[in-house]
C-alpha cells in the first residue's frame, strides 16, 4: 500500500489534551525499557525530538536520573501540555521542552549525548529532516533510537488494527492512529532513508506489529 501523508502538525488544543491524558503507558515505557537494553546506564544531555505532550521525555528523566533533556516539537498546544506535566512533577531542573521545527539549523552541532525520538517519522513528508537532525546534533558514538508506527498493509488492516489497539479511545485518537498508520513508513523504506542520510551505522527492524525501531550509535559528522 502506498504511504497517505497526514498533518505535520497537532497544533489543537483539544487534540494536545486528549494525547496529554491518554494512557499511552504501556507503549512509551516499552521505548524506554528498548533503550535501555540496547544502550544500558547513560548521562549527560539528550535530545528528544518529536517530544509531544512531554510523556516519553518524562519517562527517560525518571529512569535516568542524570540525563538532562532537550525536548523540542512544533506544536505549541503539544508543548503547553507537557510543561504543565513537567512542572506538576517537578522536573524542570532535568528536562526543558522548546518549540522548534525540523529541519533547523541552529540545533547545537554534536552537542547531544543522547538521541531519542517516538511518533515523529510518520509524521514528517520529507523523513530525511530528522535523519539530518539527528547526525547534525549527536556527537559521534552517540546512542541514538528511534521509534515509529510500521505502515499497514491496507485500509482494511489499518481498520482492525485500530479497533484492536484504540478501542474506547476518544475519537480523535483513534481517527489519528488510523492515519498514522496509512502514513508511517516501512522498514525497507527507513532503511533506505538511512542509507542517504549516511547513517548507515542505524539498524531498523520491527518490534511487533505496530511499530518500528531505529537504533545504533551515531557516526562522526562528515
Amino acid at each position: 500500500m502506498e504511504r497517505c501523508p497526514e498533518p505535520e502538525l497537532m497544533d489543537d488544543a483539544e487534540q494536545a489534551r486528549a494525547y496529554a491524558q491518554a494512557d499511552f503507558s504501556r507503549a512509551h515505557q516499552a521505548v524506554v525499557a528498548l533503550f535501555q537494553r540496547r544502550f544500558g546506564n547513560v548521562a549527560g544531555i539528550a535530545l528528544d525530538l518529536g517530544c509531544g505532550p512531554g510523556d516519553v521525555t518524562i519517562r527517560f528523566a525518571r529512569a535516568y536520573p542524570e540525563l538532562h533533556l532537550l525536548g523540542i516539537d512544533g506544536s505549541e498546544a503539544m508543548l503547553a501540555e507537557g510543561r504543565q506535566a513537567v512542572a506538576a512533577l517537578g522536573l524542570a531542573h532535568q528536562i526543558t521542552l522548546e518549540r522548534r521545527f525540523l529541519p533547523d539549523p541552529t540545533l547545537p552541532a554534536a552537542a547531544f549525548d543522547v538521541v531519542v525520538s517516538n511518533s515523529l517519522l510518520h509524521h514528517l513528508s520529507d523523513p530525511a529532516a530528522l535523519w539530518r537532525a539527528v547526525r547534525h546534533a549527536a556527537r559521534a558514538g552517540a546512542p541514538v533510537l528511534v521509534v515509529d508506527l510500521c505502515r499497514a498493509e491496507s485500509p482494511e488492516a489499518a481498520r482492525a488494527l485500530t479497533a484492536e489497539h484504540a478501542a474506547g479511545a476518544p475519537e480523535v485518537l483513534a481517527r489519528d492512529f488510523y492515519n498514522s498508520l496509512l502514513a508511517a513508513y516501512t522498514v525497507a523504506e527507513v532503511t533506505q532513508q538511512l542509507a542517504a542520510a549516511g547513517l548507515g551505522s542505524l539498524h531498523a527492524e520491527t518490534t511487533d506489529e505496530l511499530h518500528l525501531a531505529v537504533w545504533g550509535h551515531a557516526p562522526a559528522r562528515a
